[in-house]
């Protein structure tokens, strides 16, 4: 092979690593798709490819000892952007199947890399605020935390702006986020006695529970993937440790302020939200996870009724099964669904699985589990609410393998 050919191919294939890895995409499926579009390519590819670093060796087909050659990249964890992930999947149809050529499609990916947000801010402004607010819907809690979640959200999204100027907030941004939040229910709590505060504070943070990266970990770990499961799973064991221990000091730095400045107040009963309320609630979730994972509009229907699919076959699951068995097949079924539509969209299915799993993800209960084994007061009352976590997660991890068993995806991605 020319070397001059062999440098364009290769230089794409890093780009290409580059932007999946950018996507949040795993690490064993990232790898598989490398190698597949490698092989198009007329190389071969080994790939180690982590949450902070990607590993590359190239060379073309029967020439590695003239050849090869090795790149290695340190990396920042990968956020959510299935937007990017629908546009470079896209554009790698195009480049296998002749339509695009390597120099268009290496001038297309610079392109979709530098691409802007798809929603204006004050969209995104207000999804944070719907997002905390549909949270504490699914909770089942009252109208009033419903309503300070939003607000409290709207405050979430102010303090992620900034840090995206500030590199000093960003480095605290979970803790930071955690104790404004904490210290702003303390004072609220005089004015609203019903409040569920440790739920309200919850729902305000839920945009940075991990629970998505638990799930994609565990995933990791059952394909073997040991360096990039177990690398994702402790980064999001000390997220979830740093928005904690956040909310502890705010409640505590609250509690000496308020009670000097307000008079005390009895606690009040507060009146639980109808049960069609969760059905608004995915509704509402579903929106503004189209606008935080920079979803395209015409894949956004799919992804939100991926949303539905997901919540009521665990209601249906649930009430034949326990809470851990229900959630396995509201995963299967919605594997399923995401990988039919793969098939016939030839789309990734990650663009509509994510947004049906975060209605099931437990991020929310280990949380709530954390809080009930260090401080003894539950945020809300769930039976052996540690071990309904775990067999959460592991039945989320479970209902996506048989997933891939009934109906395979024909997709690397």
């Amino acid at each position: 092979m020319p070397s001059d050919l062999f440098k364009k191919r290769r230089r794409f294939l890093i780009r290409l690593a580059k932007t999946l890895h950018q996507c949040g995409t795993p690490a064993y499926q990232l790898e598989a798709h490398m190698i597949k579009i490698s092989d198009v390519l007329d190389l071969e590819g080994s790939f180690l490819i982590s949450p902070t670093a990607i590993t590359c060796v190239f060379w073309p087909k029967g020439d590695r000892e003239n050849q090869e050659h090795t790149y290695v990249s340190r990396v920042q964890p990968g956020d959510l952007d299935l937007g990017l992930l629908a546009r470079t999947d896209q554009l790698v149809d195009e480049l296998c199947s002749g339509k695009r050529d390597l120099d268009d499609a290496l001038l297309r990916l610079e392109e979709i890399n530098n691409l802007p947000h798809p929603y204006p801010q004050w969209m995104i402004f207000i999804a944070f605020g719907f997002a905390s607010a549909a949270f504490s819907m699914l909770m089942g809690t009252s109208w009033t935390d419903v309503s300070v979640s939003f607000l409290l959200g709207l405050m979430v999204y102010f303090l992620v702006y900034r840090s995206e100027k500030s590199t000093r907030i960003q480095t605290a941004l979970e803790p930071l986020t955690a104790i404004l939040a904490a210290f702003l229910v303390s004072g609220i709590i005089y004015i609203a006695p019903s409040m569920n505060t440790s739920l309200v504070v919850l729902a305000s943070i839920i945009v940075f529970i991990p629970g998505l990266a638990l799930t994609v970990g565990l995933s990791e770990l059952a394909a073997r993937d040991l360096i990039s499961g177990t690398a994702r799973i402790m980064d999001a064991g000390m997220v979830m440790f740093k928005l904690y221990f956040g909310a502890v000091l705010g409640f505590a730095i609250g509690d000496a302020c308020w009670s000097y400045l307000l008079p005390l107040t009895t606690p009040e009963l507060a009146i639980p939200l109808p049960s069609w309320s969760s059905w608004l609630a995915v509704l509402i979730l579903s929106f503004c996870l189209m606008v935080m994972f920079k979803i395209r509009l015409k894949d956004a229907p799919w992804g939100i009724s991926a949303g539905f699919i997901a919540h009521g076959t665990s209601i249906i699951a649930s009430t034949y099964f326990n809470v851990a068995l229900g959630t396995f097949f509201a995963a299967l079924v919605l594997g399923i669904y995401a990988n039919l539509y793969a098939r016939w969209l030839k789309a990734p299915a990650a663009i509509v699985l994510l947004q049906g799993l975060v209605v099931l993800v437990p991020g929310s209960k280990i949380y709530m589990g954390l809080n009930t084994a260090i401080s003894g007061q539950e945020i809300i009352h769930i039976d052996q609410l540690g071990s309904q976590a775990f067999l959460i997660l592991m039945s989320l991890v479970a209902g996506l393998i048989f997933a891939n068993i009934v109906i395979d995806p024909r997709r690397s991605l």
